[in-house]
Formats: C-alpha cells, sequence, structure tokens
C-alpha cells in the first residue's frame, strides 16, 4: 500500500528496500509488504516495540471478538451470512471461536456443584439398604403394594422383591462359574469370545484384585498376547469405574468439545441434503453449524453462571428455550426461506440431531473407554 511519507519521519530511515518476511522488493513509501502484510522496518526489536505491538495485536482481537458475540448474540444467523459473503476480517475465525466457547464452558461446568458431594458408592448402599428392609419387612411391602399406581397395573410387591436376591447372586458369581477354557473361547465368534473373556477377566480381578496382567491371564490359562493384556487392563478400568463413576464423567467432559467438534462436520453434512437445492456448498453449511453451536455454548455459560451465582436452576432451562427459539431465526434468516418450510426443516433438524446426537454419545463413550 502507498501513503505519503515525510522523509524527516524516523519510521522512514528504517524502511527497507525488501521484505524481511518473503523478500518482496518495496518502495520507500511501502508501510506494509502487499504480499505478506508484514511492516517494512528493519529497525531492531527493543521491549517497547515488542509491548505495543503484544497489545495492538491483543487489542485487535479483542474487537473482533466482541463484534463477533454482539451480532451471534443479538443477530441470528448474520454472522454467518457476512461470513460467507465474504465478510471475513471483522468477525473472529469461527472454529477457534467455537473451541474457545466451548472450553470456556465446559471449565465452568466443571467447577459447578451440581455433583459436588454426590458420594455413587454411599447411594448404591443405601439402595441396598432399603432393599432388604423392603425384603423383611412384610406390614411394608403391604403398604406398598396400596399404592394407587400398583394396584391400577396389578403390580405386586413380592413379585419384584423375590426377583431381587437372584440378581444380587448374578452379581456375586464367581469368575470360576462363567470361565471358559481358551479352547471353548476359540469356538465362538469374534464379539462372544471377547465378550465372554472381558466378563471372566472382570470377575477374576474383582475376586484377586491382581493387577498384573500376565500372571492374571497365566493363571487362567490363555494366550498371552497383547489384545489379551488391554482386555484385561479395560476389565481394571471397569471396575476402578463402577466404584468411582465420577472419574469417567470428569475425563469424558473434558473431551466432549473436541468429541463435539469432530461430529458437526457430520451433522453438516444432513443440512447441506436439506437445504441441497439452496446455493450454498458444504464448507457454508459447516460454518453456519459451527455457528448456531458457539451459540449454545455462549448461553449455556452465561446459564450456569447465573446458576452458580444465585444458585438455581431456571438459567439452564431458559438457555434451552432461547436456543430453539434462536434456531429457527438464525435458520430463517441464512437460507432465507418462508416460516412453513423453516419450520417443517426445523423439525426435521432437531429429529436428525438427537439421533445423531445419541449415536455420537454412545460412540464416543466407548472410544473414551478404550483409550483411557
Amino acid at each position: 500500500m502507498l501513503e505519503n511519507y515525510n522523509k524527516k519521519d524516523a519510521l522512514y530511515h528504517y524502511r527497507g528496500d525488501t521484505c524481511l518476511n518473503c523478500y518482496l522488493p518495496l518502495e520507500k513509501s511501502d508501510n506494509y509488504c502487499p504480499n505478506c502484510g508484514q511492516r517494512n522496518s528493519t529497525k531492531k526489536l527493543n521491549f517497547g516495540d515488542f509491548f505495543v505491538e503484544f497489545f495492538s495485536g491483543l487489542f485487535n482481537y479483542d474487537s473482533r471478538f466482541q463484534r463477533t458475540l454482539r451480532v451471534l448474540l443479538f443477530r441470528p444467523g448474520k454472522i454467518s451470512k457476512d461470513y460467507v459473503n465474504g465478510k471475513r476480517m471483522r468477525y473472529a475465525n469461527p472454529f477457534r471461536f467455537y473451541l474457545s466457547a466451548s472450553i470456556i464452558f465446559f471449565l465452568i461446568a466443571g467447577i459447578s456443584d451440581k455433583f459436588e458431594g454426590v458420594n455413587f458408592a454411599e447411594q448404591q448402599a443405601g439402595i441396598e439398604e432399603g432393599v432388604i428392609q423392603v425384603q423383611n419387612d412384610s406390614i411394608l411391602r403391604k403398604e406398598l403394594n396400596e399404592i394407587p399406581a400398583f394396584k391400577k397395573n396389578n403390580i405386586e410387591m413380592d413379585s419384584i422383591v423375590k426377583n431381587i436376591p437372584k440378581r444380587q447372586q448374578a452379581e456375586e458369581k464367581s469368575y470360576k462359574d462363567v470361565y471358559l477354557t481358551q479352547q471353548e473361547l476359540d469356538t465362538m465368534n469374534f464379539f462372544n469370545k471377547n465378550g465372554n473373556k472381558l466378563q471372566i477377566f472382570y470377575k477374576y480381578y474383582k475376586e484377586t484384585k491382581l493387577g498384573k496382567a500376565e500372571e492374571a491371564i497365566a493363571d487362567l490359562n490363555y494366550e498371552n498376547t497383547k489384545w489379551n493384556v488391554w482386555l484385561y487392563h479395560k476389565a481394571m478400568k471397569f471396575d476402578l469405574f463402577y466404584n468411582n463413576p465420577q472419574l469417567f464423567v470428569d475425563y469424558f467432559v473434558n473431551k466432549l468439545p473436541f468429541i463435539i467438534f469432530f461430529y458437526l462436520p457430520v451433522f453438516a453434512l444432513f443440512i447441506w441434503l436439506i437445504y441441497i437445492r439452496r446455493p450454498f456448498n458444504y464448507m457454508e453449511h459447516l460454518i453456519f453449524a459451527f455457528h448456531v453451536q458457539t451459540m449454545l455454548f455462549v448461553l449455556y455459560i452465561i446459564a450456569y453462571s447465573i446458576d452458580n451465582v444465585f444458585k438455581t436452576d431456571w438459567g439452564f432451562t431458559t438457555a434451552n428455550f432461547l436456543f430453539v427459539f434462536y434456531l429457527y431465526k438464525a435458520m430463517r434468516y441464512f437460507y432465507g426461506q418462508g416460516r412453513v418450510k423453516t419450520i417443517l426443516k426445523f423439525i426435521l433438524l432437531n429429529i436428525i440431531f438427537f439421533i445423531l446426537a445419541t449415536i455420537a454419545t454412545i460412540v464416543a463413550v466407548i472410544v473414551s473407554f478404550s483409550i483411557f
């Protein structure tokens, strides 16, 4: 870019004839390189320059961040439409903005007191104690039988209680009761073979607490393969999670931002199929999906903050209702269709979203457990 300059200006004396970054020939009047955008200066870097450059970049980012957040909050769909129409310098990158919002949300959700003080082991013990009490108290069972819902459906408490010991006994089986030899396992298909093997490893570890996989596999007379060692370690982890489920919950929640990041491209594919007649390519649908998901995280950040400060639970519910309305308005503005078409596609997209979310959650839980 050419600009007027004063030869007495101190900065003029530091302008070079070549860009130090991309080596493009420059004129003395070039303040910035027209190729890479770097300032045309040969001045040695000092602390003051570094300080100014750092805060200049910071405030420029903040300006884009504030504008992006403001438009995202109050103009549903506009930021996506501006971005695909080429107005990009004024907004933060949608993918970086999504990651920033999601990480902040999960950090806030992590310090929420929703699970604080919950002892799953104590809850399980309390349930078992209640079951035993019902089993031993015939008067209590008679009173429970008088509950209208039970009487209406001809349900008797005795018929429920008498089956509980059988389930408890099944859980307390020794690994020897379910043990299968290597030859018996080899006759099964892949899923049955490894399912039975995992059950045997779990019960064996629960009884023996033997943490060395190789010794356990040798004691069970199984092949000492890497796969068997891996399965035994997973059985140990399952026992750990069974007794301390919050460990796995915390681990899984920490991975959710990245799981959703890889889930959204699949969701964007279905948006593209629904709006296949509209003049948008796949990447433009993907940008819309990221902006909408980012808005959900922003609403949840505000909701969690309100709930944590005021010790309420209405903030999260309000955020969900606001997001439903926001999504409809964003679809209407971005795709430019009428109310009826937008509502029908809105309903269809939500059905697809929940189906995909269920599948993604199941896959994510399995993968998370496998790599933990």
